[in-house]
């Protein structure tokens, strides 16, 4: 099975993850940031990852080095399950619809790490969480995790969908 823990401790955060890529979609996590547990048990519970995550940050200063953080712990634990990258299928992509929101994800397992993040938002924050944090925590997955990814949002009038639809 491929499976990973990776655990990283800055003097801003301490974050440990634990993730089988070939499980049924179970998640335990806790940032203490609640919309971006929200969105990591969505990742975990529609990609069929199971998913672990402990974090604990400067949430005092603000969100940013928690979010952040938690993106390069999941991508490394993401690269280090995939192992050699053999046997998988190296491109991805989906049209997610979230009620009046549809936005476009394209992937490629390609241990070339790029994101292009086209999404802007009608709202600065979702509840206490700045939307901007967003392409972070992507720009992070995507270098720790080593893929290129294309983020793209066609069209939502709410922030909290158009959110949802990118994870």
């Amino acid at each position: 099975m491929r499976e990973a823990t990776v655990a990283r401790k800055t003097t801003e955060t301490e974050i440990e993850v634990r993730l089988n890529l070939d499980g049924a979609g179970r998640h335990d996590v806790s940032t203490g940031i609640g919309f971006l547990d929200h969105m990591l048990e969505q990742l975990a519970r529609h990609g069929l990852i199971d998913l672990t995550v402990r974090a604990k940050g400067d949430l005092h200063i603000d969100f940013h080095h928690t979010t952040e953080d938690t993106g390069i712990v999941i991508g490394q634990a993401v690269s280090k399950a995939l192992g050699e990258r053999r046997g998988i299928k190296r491109y991805a992509s989906a049209l997610i619809p979230m009620d009046e929101t549809l936005t476009r994800v394209a992937i490629d397992v390609s241990n070339r790490p790029y994101l292009v993040w086209k999404v802007d938002f009608p709202r600065e924050a979702v509840g206490e969480m700045n939307t901007e944090l967003f392409k972070e925590w992507f720009q992070a997955f995507a270098q720790a995790a080593g893929v290129t990814l294309h983020v793209e949002n066609l069209y939502g009038d709410n922030s909290h969908h158009i959110i949802e639809s990118c994870y």
